[in-house]
């Protein structure tokens, strides 16, 4: 059969398409087939009974082959529910068998694509650096020392090695966005309630949104298309407007740090610059401001009182067994008992003034241009300061979903060291599409790595039709 490692959406649904039914079904099961149980990016690898009944179902719907992900294979993040796969979210103490997907596992097995596996994460979705596992730290696609990010370790991990052509991820406070940047793909992070979080298990449940990762703009856009829906279950779900805003325009203005914050890393600095060069080289108007009221709002996240919301989904566990936790993200989680009522309405006003001087200082721009994280740590270096190292890798991720914003991590190039640097574009709620469209004109025309496969591709202007 032939090699399926680092196929593409298009790639998978041409192959499935021009097979038979035991043909497609049989793709499916050899690429699985190449997974290791010692492959710290999973937690469970679909076993070949699930993944025919997963076919089977398929096949029952009327014109199967001309769905949209007819046959396509993808990979869910460790809390969203698949049944008849266990959920961890990476604490086996907390494990359970959900006799329910998802509703955007629902909606993309509705287009045809099959979920092969549940993927690691730092516990309970706290965390950017992928360490924080049981069940393993996930190391980058590029070098096994260097963190893969998080909390959406294995997620990324798995597309960049070409394992599956997508990925579900999650993000909170970046998770969709800086495991995107340590392995050179895709980060959507849409905007909040674009995609169901019904039958996933939270973080912060007012603003965890799904994500996506994926090689190149198309395929992220692919599932945007399919998975942004209104789902009335979801109390955080929000339609999306009619008609949704394609493009800024000729010239996108977009302001930029005026002095980024790099926290002693010296190889990403001129990595960033040269990114911001070929934004203007695209036409993007890129506008040094000062990012004061940006660290503000992303330093409430964990300094305030939003750890108690993690802590409603973890009571019963941290009151009765606090050891089954990783002593990290307890340690962060147990923070919630130093606030009272009266702090969360401190904070909350706080955020909101914050949230309204964002509003007002930036009304004439478009969004934002940041790097999608300031360092490429090391496992050890973080296993060493777990916390610390964490805090300033969501230095500019962690005020995005505070601000209901939308973002789109795309990748920038290579350090000396071999690993990748990125990028992340930041707009208003519901420009995600304006966002794809910035990003296609910075890519286009360029050759470049899709994840760590050794092969490259030339993104034009035509790959994203919005």
């Amino acid at each position: 059969m032939v090699e399926t490692i680092g196929w593409t959406i298009p790639q998978w649904l041409e192959a499935q398409r021009a097979s038979s039914s035991e043909e497609g079904l049989a793709r499916i099961i050899a690429q699985v087939a190449t997974f290791s149980k010692d492959d710290v990016a999973f937690i469970t690898i679909a076993s070949e009974d699930f993944l025919k009944t997963q076919w089977e179902q398929i096949q029952a719907i009327p014109k199967a082959k001309e769905l949209p992900l007819y046959g396509v294979p993808f990979a869910p993040k460790d809390n969203i529910d698949v049944a008849g796969l266990p959920t961890t979210v990476a604490c086996p103490a907390f494990k359970y068998n959900p006799t329910k997907d998802a509703v955007i596992i629902q909606m993309l097995k509705a287009a045809g694509a099959i979920p092969i596996c549940k993927t690691n994460l730092d516990q309970f979705a706290t965390g950017l650096v992928g360490t924080r596992s049981p069940y393993g730290a996930v190391p980058s696609a590029f070098n096994s020392e260097y963190c893969s990010g998080g909390s959406s370790s294995g997620s990324s991990n798995i597309v960049a090695r070409g394992l599956a052509p997508f990925s579900l991820g999650t993000d909170t406070a970046g998770s969709g966005r800086v495991p995107a940047m340590h392995n050179n793909l895709i980060g959507l992070k849409p905007s909040r309630g674009a995609f169901s979080a019904t039958g996933v298990v939270p973080a912060c449940r007012e603003l965890d949104c799904v994500s996506v990762f994926a090689q190149n703009l198309p395929d992220a856009k692919t599932v945007f298309d399919l998975a942004a829906k209104y789902d009335p279950a979801d109390s955080y779900s929000c339609p999306l407007p009619n008609i949704m805003l394609p493009s800024f325009g000729a010239k996108p203005k977009l302001a930029i740090p005026d002095v980024p914050q790099w926290f002693d890393d010296t190889e990403n600095a001129p990595l960033w610059e040269k990114a911001v060069e070929e934004f203007k080289a695209a036409g993007v108007e890129l506008i040094p401001s000062d990012f004061t009221p940006m660290y503000k709002l992303g330093a409430c996240l964990y300094e305030g009182p939003w750890v108690a919301e993690r802590y409603t989904v973890v009571r019963k566990l941290i009151e009765s067994d606090p050891d089954a936790m990783d002593p990290t993200v307890r340690t962060i989680i147990q923070l919630a008992n130093k606030f009272s009522a009266a702090d969360q309405f401190d904070w909350e006003h706080l955020r909101r003034d914050l949230v309204r001087e964002i509003e007002t200082k930036f009304a004439d721009f478009d969004g934002f241009l940041v790097p999608t994280a300031p360092l490429s740590p090391k496992i050890k270096d973080v296993q060493a300061d777990p916390i610390k190292l964490n805090s300033k890798q969501g230095t500019y991720t962690n005020f995005v979903n505070f601000a209901d914003m939308a973002a789109l991590a795309i990748p920038a190039g290579f350090r000396q060291d071999s690993m990748p640097f990125g990028v992340t574009i930041v707009g208003r709620k519901h420009t995600d599409y304006a966002l794809l469209d910035i990003a296609q004109k910075v890519l286009s025309g360029k050759e470049r790595l899709l994840g760590n496969l050794g092969k490259k591709s030339v993104v034009n202007v035509t790959d994203v039709v919005v």
